[in-house]
């Protein structure tokens, strides 16, 4: 008697909490703190201070990306916490609405109403809580909001890659700095792209070019700014 082997997926949904955080966090480090460096370098400044612009944009960059997705991600978990909460408060003061609810929702997904109305009460009689907060809120576990989580993440990420453009100025030639900061920067938010696009299930090259051509438009800008008021000033 042969047997049926379990058939295991390995769904890729369980990572988009951290690895939205992280691509962000990453992304915004070397766009944020190349533009700043390429910006006051184009300024025609000394190389120590396009450095300490660079430090002083990291550590600020950092800790404003922590507060932002903390603040974001914590009032997305507070709503998700009020909502549960109306959930449990209804459940036990109207149970047969919520039932009929529930079973509303399985009608609308495709099930007859005899079949629905049995999953609702199967789903209920073992943790209709649970039931609710999924299918009729489309909160779970895997896509829970995590404050702090996501705030180390952003925080960590943005430095990662806010010290990518800042080792390349301890590195550069004078002369060369602009051009170097902004093609290795490049390089980098093209690779950053492509990983996070592989990690995440998603085609690599489409995320690789949008992240290589924001990057170089900002670097643009604000070297033309910097061009411009060093020239005026």
């Amino acid at each position: 008697m042969s047997r049926i082997g379990t058939h295991k997926e390995r769904h890729l949904v369980s990572r988009i909490g951290w690895l939205r955080a992280a691509v962000l966090g990453a992304n915004d480090g070397i766009v944020s703190t190349a533009s700043l460096i390429v910006g006051v370098a184009a300024a025609a400044v000394q190389s120590s201070e396009v450095l300490i612009a660079g430090i002083a944009g990291l550590v600020a960059g950092a800790m404003s990306m922590a507060a932002g997705e903390y603040v974001s991600v914590h009032s997305q978990a507070d709503t998700e916490k009020a909502e549960i909460e109306r959930e449990r408060t209804e459940l036990a003061t109207m149970p047969q609405q919520e039932r009929e609810e529930l079973t509303q929702i399985y009608v609308e997904r495709g099930l007859s109403e005899d079949l629905a109305r049995q999953v609702a009460d199967q789903l209920m009689a073992k943790d209709a809580l649970a039931a609710h907060a999924r299918d009729e809120l489309g909160i779970t576990e895997t896509v829970a909001a995590n404050p702090i989580q996501a705030a180390l993440t952003s925080a960590a990420t943005f430095a990662a890659g806010a010290a990518l453009p800042l080792l390349t100025v301890l590195i550069a030639p004078g002369a060369w700095l602009v051009p170097v900061v902004a093609v290795a920067s490049l390089v980098a938010l093209a690779s950053l792209g492509a990983i996070g696009a592989r990690t995440g299930g998603a085609p690599i090259w489409p995320a690789a070019l949008r992240v290589t051509f924001w990057g170089a438009l900002a670097m643009t800008i604000t070297a033309a700014i910097g061009r411009l008021f060093g020239t005026v000033v």
